[in-house]
């Protein structure tokens, strides 16, 4: 909430001075932090004003992440499909500019979204590719997530093996970053030796 205040200064501020690309920003902030206090539907609303500003002003970079904030917002609404759109458009707008970090985080989205629909096979697959830009860029965090995330798909899968072999290795990225969902990951292996 006090986040909120601050960037309604800013978006007052942006708007007074005729900053396009601040007002941009303010607008995208403003949107997560009505998503972080999971009023999803006012989040939209301001994701969707980001985003008109940046296409109108050629920011691709900020288009992209609008795109993608607008996929979690939908993905929260139980809307997957239409969460799906947006990583599409996500990972385009990330593949033409360059941005390696947006595409990881868009197709492991992806691998959420597909994963949620019940196609565990696709999830695998968007999974996988996330992984291998997150480890090309050093994104540990990122490469803990899809491992993580791949243990879960084999384990839906029932392939106990592999879901313990990924999940060990994203214990092991999540304690040396000290990464709180470590103990969301050994609570998961505990369940396997049960």
């Amino acid at each position: 909430r006090k986040a909120i205040e601050f960037y309604e200064q800013a978006l007052q501020i942006d708007r007074e001075i005729g900053d396009r690309r601040g007002e941009g920003n303010a607008l995208g902030n403003l949107g997560l932090a009505y998503a972080a206090l999971g009023d999803v539907r006012k989040a939209i609303e301001f994701h969707e004003q980001a985003l008109q500003i940046d296409r109108e002003i050629g920011d691709r970079r900020g288009e992209g992440a609008d795109l993608g904030n607008l996929g979690l917002a939908y993905a929260d609404l139980g809307d997957v499909r239409k969460a799906i759109e947006f990583y599409e458009q996500r990972i385009v707008i990330a593949r033409e500019i360059g941005d390696r970090r947006g595409e990881g985080n868009a197709l492991g989205n992806l691998g959420v979204a597909y994963k949620n629909l019940g196609d565990v096979r696709k999830a695998i697959e968007f999974y996988e590719q996330a992984l291998q830009i997150d480890r090309e860029i050093g994104d540990r965090r990122g490469e803990g997530a899809d491992l993580a995330n791949l243990g879960v798909a084999y384990e839906k899968l029932k392939d106990l093996t592999e879901a313990r072999r990924l999940w060990l290795q994203a214990l092991e990225i999540y304690e040396a970053i000290e990464d709180p969902n470590a103990a969301l990951v050994r609570e998961w292996l505990g369940g396997l030796d049960q």
